[in-house]
């Protein structure tokens, strides 16, 4: 059994604005293992991004633990903090804005070299800089290249480059394909795969496409509205959803078989998501759930394991 690299538990994240607080990650607990790819999905701002944000620190939680190999870094300072932070990278949604367009490509993966002085010597830093851009299916021949002469998908790769350079154990995929056209987004998650088996990466792949994510993750968890509502492996969640809410979303899914497409029950979804300022008391998917009672609006269920490596929060699955 592999080891569990960084573990959340009961982690929040709120945010106050002018209008109130925001309950943007709340109370959510997981594990992901060494050299797994755990995949999140839900809908639009119910809290994937800020989740993948606070796993690594870029958003200090609120409360909770971040176990990283044993170790909650979310106590840790900052100057202890910053010898683990190399560890762990992030890739994010927008190869569009997250690439500071004033630095080339080979100045863009260096730059996390030059900021952590990971390597000091200079020989040896465009050495790694070459063989990173290499690694990630960029010639050297792009080294002097501006973020505006390039494509979504190898400003994709400028992103991964960046991330891979400092060697890290995990990185935080936040819907790194959304932007991409449909034909370049095979190839960033195919990339995904090859630098995962070559490194022996652990990933968090965030996305809001449960297709992509059931193709790449071993396990998947659903959020909705701040909170995990089911997590289970990828194979066993997509053939065997337990809550409502998972239901829906696979029920979106297209299916190539034109047959079992015409015959399949698609499940609509009434009503807007509840802001994250004021969610609903008792389960927080209740006002827009078909099969809700009157304990789901009152009673927040318990998340826990149903079957082995099946976790869910549903009142009507304790019946």
């Amino acid at each position: 059994m592999s080891e569990t690299l960084i573990e959340a538990v009961n982690l929040k994240k709120y945010f106050s604005t002018n209008a109130g607080v925001v309950h943007a990650v709340d109370d959510v607990s997981f594990k992901i293992n060494a050299g797994e790819t755990l995949g999140v999905v839900g809908e639009s701002g119910c809290g994937k991004s800020t989740l993948g944000r606070a796993l690594i620190r870029l958003y200090d939680p609120t409360e909770g633990k971040i176990l990283y190999r044993g170790e909650d870094i979310a106590a840790m300072g900052k100057e202890k903090f910053r010898k683990v932070q190399k560890q762990m990278q992030m890739i994010f949604q927008d190869p569009y804005s997250s690439i500071n367009p004033h630095f080339s490509v080979g100045e863009t993966v260096l730059d996390p070299l030059r900021v952590s002085k990971t390597i000091t010597d200079k020989n040896k830093r465009m050495a790694k800089v070459t063989e990173t851009m290499e690694l990630c299916g960029l010639p050297e021949r792009y080294f002097n290249t501006y973020p505006h002469e390039l494509d979504g998908g190898r400003r994709q790769r400028v992103g991964l480059a960046r991330a891979l350079v400092l060697d890290p154990e995990f990185i935080v995929c936040d819907e790194p394909i959304s932007a991409l056209d449909v034909s370049i987004q095979s190839q960033v998650v195919n990339m995904l795969e090859d630098m995962q088996e070559q490194m022996g990466l652990t990933y968090l792949f965030i996305a809001h496409d449960l297709s992509v994510v059931r193709h790449i993750s071993n396990r998947i968890g659903v959020m909705y509205l701040g909170s995990l509502v089911e997590l289970g492996e990828s194979y066993e969640l997509n053939r065997h959803p337990i809550h409502p809410y998972t239901q829906t979303l696979l029920s979106a899914v297209p299916v190539p078989d034109p047959k079992l497409s015409r015959t399949r029950k698609r499940i609509i979804l009434e009503g807007d998501v509840p802001s994250p300022m004021n969610p609903p008391s008792g389960c927080r998917f209740h006002t827009r759930c078909p099969y809700a009672t009157e304990k789901c609006s009152q009673v927040t269920p318990v998340f826990r394991e149903h079957e082995p490596g099946h976790w869910a929060a549903c009142h009507l699955l304790d019946k």
